[in-house]
């Protein structure tokens, strides 16, 4: 494709002002990431939305599928079987579903961290048998993962649409 031919740009959302704690800079860097992909993965064209642009297999719609389970079972408690099987969206789900259900995890685990006073206890979360990380960890799992995915999100939309930018 030439260059800028098609493209559409959404302009760049600069990284957050937060507040100066620890907890705040931590959950807004998290927030700013989530909003980022669920807006990559937003209005997305059906199909190419779950067709895999890249030999492992990984989707658009799939990688928004998966970071709603990393988030139901580091904040929720959800106990996950199978990770490979989270990077696919049931075919059922149209994407306006797909991003509204990951907006309901995002609200749900926000709710517990909001519960959350120190980074260094234990997240509250109900799993029994299996130690829970502190919030801190989980925090800044849950960035990683988030980055590196939406990382992922921006190629795969652009190859889809050539839609560029947060």
């Amino acid at each position: 494709m030439p260059a800028n031919s098609g493209r559409k740009r959404r302009s760049d959302t600069p990284p957050p002002r937060t507040g100066s704690s620890e907890a705040e800079v931590l959950r807004g860097f998290l927030d700013y990431l989530r909003a980022s992909i669920a807006a990559k993965v937003d209005g997305a064209p059906e199909p190419q939305v779950r067709t895999a642009a890249v030999p492992s297999g990984t989707n658009l719609l799939g990688l928004l599928d998966h970071l709603t389970s990393v988030e139901r079972a580091l904040f929720l408690g959800d106990d996950v079987t199978d990770w490979q099987a989270t990077f696919e969206a049931a075919s059922t789900d149209s994407v306006a579903e797909v991003v509204a259900h990951y907006r309901e995890t995002v609200e749900r685990a926000n709710e517990v961290l909001d519960g959350c006073a120190d980074l260094a206890a234990p997240l509250p979360r109900p799993r029994p048998g299996r130690p829970a990380p502190s919030v801190r960890w989980a925090l800044t799992h849950m960035i990683e993962e988030t980055g590196r995915h939406a990382g992922h999100a921006d190629i795969l939309r652009e190859l889809i649409d050539g839609t560029t930018g947060r």
